[in-house]
C-alpha cells in the first residue's frame, strides 16, 4: 500500500504530475535534478512530465537549491522512500556524497536510475541513463583538429572545466576532447596532467557565463596568443567569448562545447561558437520513466548500451562548419532539436 498524495515541503522544488487520480497500486516516479532553473533540466523534467501524463503515472519532482545541493536531495530520496515510490531518477550533485542514501532507497526496493552524471562509483544506482560525455568530447576535438589543419600543430589552447571536484561529466568531456584533438592523455581520470605544450592551461567556470569570462580572462593573462578554447557547457562558452571580444581577440580564436540547448544553437548561427555536442536531456528522463514503470510491473531492470556501463541516449555534432571525417548537423536542424 502507498503512501496518500501529500505535500513533502521538506525539499525544494517539488510538484506532481499525472494524468488522473491516483490509486493505491499506482506506480510513483520521483525525478530529483540539480536545480530548477538550468535549462537542461527544465527540459528533463518536461520529458517526464509528458511521459508520466501518458502513462498515467504518478510523477513527483524535487531539485536542489543550487548547483552542488547534496542536502535537498537527499531530503527528496528519503521523501519517496517515505512514500512508497517505485523509482527514482536522479541528476545527483554529489555522486558520491549521495550514495549512502541511493543505497537505502535501493535496499527499501526502489529502482535508482542516475540520468546525465553517473554515481560516484556507477554501480551505485541500478542504471545511469546518459549522454556519452567522453564520446562528446572526442567529437568536438576530432571537429576543432580537422578545422585547424596545419595549424593544429601549433594550437594555443585553453581548458575551461566545470570546477575543482573534477565529477564524472567534466573529466569525460575534457578528456574526451583532448583525445579527439590528438592530446596523448597521461592518467585519463584526471584532468590537467597533461604535458602536451600547446595547452596554455585549464581554470573553473561553474559552467557559469560568468565563470566563463573570468576563466578565459584568466588564461589570456597567462598567454594571449590563445587560438582554440574548449569549454564544459555552452554558458561558458558564452562567457568565454565575451572575454575575448572585450580585448578584440575573438576573430582568432575557436571555441568548442557541449550542451545542444537553444541559446548554444543560436550562438553557433551567430558564429560565437564553432561546434557543439547535443545531448538529450527530455530523451534521458522520458526513457527513465518508462524504465521505472516497466520495472513496478516486471521487476526487470534497464540494460547498458552493449559495450558501456550506461545507457547511452545519444549525441549530434552541431556545427555550421562542417569538416570532412566528421558526422554533424548545422545550425538549423539543431533548433530543430534543442532544449532550453
Amino acid at each position: 500500500m502507498k503512501a496518500p498524495l501529500k505535500t513533502l515541503a521538506v525539499a525544494t522544488g517539488i510538484t506532481f504530475a499525472s494524468a488522473g487520480a491516483f490509486a493505491d497500486d499506482d506506480v510513483i516516479v520521483g525525478l530529483i535534478t540539480k536545480t530548477n532553473t538550468n535549462p537542461f533540466f527544465v527540459k528533463m523534467k518536461e520529458g517526464a512530465t509528458e511521459k508520466a501524463e501518458a502513462m498515467g503515472i504518478e510523477l513527483r519532482t524535487f531539485s536542489g537549491r543550487y548547483d552542488g545541493d547534496n542536502e535537498s536531495q537527499v531530503q527528496a530520496v528519503e521523501n519517496l522512500v517515505a512514500a512508497g515510490a517505485d523509482g527514482i531518477l536522479i541528476t545527483p550533485n554529489d555522486p558520491a556524497a549521495i550514495v549512502p542514501t541511493i543505497e537505502r532507497a535501493r535496499e527499501a526496493g526502489l529502482l535508482v536510475i542516475s540520468l546525465d552524471t553517473p554515481l560516484s562509483p556507477a554501480s551505485a544506482a541500478d542504471a545511469t541513463f546518459a549522454t556519452d560525455n567522453f564520446k562528446a568530447g572526442v567529437m568536438i576535438g576530432e571537429w576543432a583538429k580537422a578545422k585547424m589543419g596545419d595549424k593544429a600543430d601549433d594550437a594555443r589552447i585553453a581548458l575551461l572545466d566545470l570546477n575543482p571536484s573534477e565529477i564524472t561529466v567534466d573529466v569525460a568531456r575534457n578528456q574526451g576532447f583532448l583525445q579527439g584533438f590528438g592530446i596523448d592523455l597521461n592518467d585519463p581520470n584526471d584532468i590537467g596532467d597533461e604535458d602536451d605544450p600547446r595547452i596554455v592551461g585549464n581554470d573553473v567556470t561553474q559552467g557559469s557565463e560568468e565563470g566563463g569570462r573570468r576563466a578565459m580572462e584568466n588564461l589570456l593573462q597567462k598567454d594571449p596568443s590563445v587560438n582554440l578554447v574548449y569549454t564544459i557547457n555552452e554558458p561558458a562558452a558564452a562567457g568565454a567569448y565575451e572575454a575575448l571580444k572585450a580585448v578584440g581577440l575573438e576573430d582568432q580564436v575557436t571555441i568548442v562545447s557541449v550542451d545542444g540547448g537553444c541559446p548554444g544553437v543560436q550562438n553557433i548561427d551567430a558564429g560565437v561558437i564553432g561546434a557543439t555536442s547535443m545531448q538529450f536531456p527530455l530523451k534521458m528522463a522520458s526513457m527513465g520513466v518508462e524504465a521505472i514503470a516497466a520495472y513496478a510491473k516486471t521487476g526487470e531492470k534497464p540494460e547498458p548500451t552493449p559495450g558501456k556501463d550506461f545507457y547511452n541516449t545519444g549525441v549530434t555534432l552541431v556545427t555550421d562548419q562542417p569538416v570532412d571525417g566528421v558526422e554533424s548537423i548545422d545550425s538549423s536542424a539543431g533548433l530543430n532539436q534543442c532544449w532550453g
